[in-house]
């Protein structure tokens, strides 16, 4: 019994492992693993080489949105943060320019090819760095005491260093603190806030917290 088992097992060895291999191959072309499948992503574009003494001066950075297609094992676990495009910018100049986004911006793992690029331009403004100082002006609210009035606010700092896009920065007046209430403040009170300034194109250099003394007394009577 043995024998025959053998001799059956034996009888044409190589042709049966060649059998073997050639049903696995073709039962993994055929696997669902191995389908072609799509998936849409949003994906940030990264901007190469830009020149130090520009910025961007646009006020939206647009995204990219694409259609990735390949096996559906690979499909299934991609995820927006493993692909970016590359828009290089090292040529760039002050003025409008427009880029072209194609499939070969986009940076993939092999056997995954991009089949769809929306928007497939990209529109973007540029301008000279421009940095400066502005003054400080801050926001102070409250109820006082009847006869009582804020006389002076004194800050530290007074002034404050931003920089950014030139035509943005030369429309900043100033920087304001963030609002502050100093209804309880009797005669000289300090409050520590922060500074911000609206335009999001423009930042404040250096961070730091502002100390605003607000100092409150009674008023002149009518009439003095």
């Amino acid at each position: 019994m043995m024998a025959l088992l053998r001799r059956w097992v034996l009888h044409n060895f190589w042709l049966k492992i060649l059998s073997l291999l050639l049903a696995t191959g073709l039962w993994l072309a055929i696997s669902p693993d191995q389908e072609p499948a799509e998936v849409a992503l949003r994906v940030p574009i990264e901007f190469q080489h830009l020149p130090q003494d520009l910025e961007i001066s646009s006020a939206a950075i647009p995204e990219a949105q694409i259609r990735v297609r390949g096996p559906e094992r690979l499909i299934r676990g991609l995820r927006s943060a493993d692909i970016h495009a590359e828009l290089e910018l090292g040529d760039v100049q002050p003025g409008e320019r427009t880029f072209d986004l194609t499939s070969q911006q986009f940076r993939l793992q092999r056997d995954l090819a991009v089949v769809q690029v929306v928007p497939g331009q990209v529109h973007l403004s540029f301008d000279t760095r421009l940095t400066r100082d502005v003054e400080i002006r801050a926001r102070v609210t409250g109820n006082f005491a009847a006869g009582t009035q804020i006389t002076k606010v004194l800050l530290d700092p007074e002034r404050i260093t931003i920089t950014g896009p030139r035509h943005h920065v030369e429309l900043v007046d100033a920087a304001t603190t963030d609002p502050i209430d100093a209804s309880e403040t009797t005669t000289e009170k300090v409050f520590v806030t922060n500074v911000y300034v609206p335009d999001p194109l423009v930042q404040v250099v250096r961070p730091t917290p502002v100390r605003v003394t607000v100092i409150v007394e009674k008023s002149a009577p009518v009439g003095h």
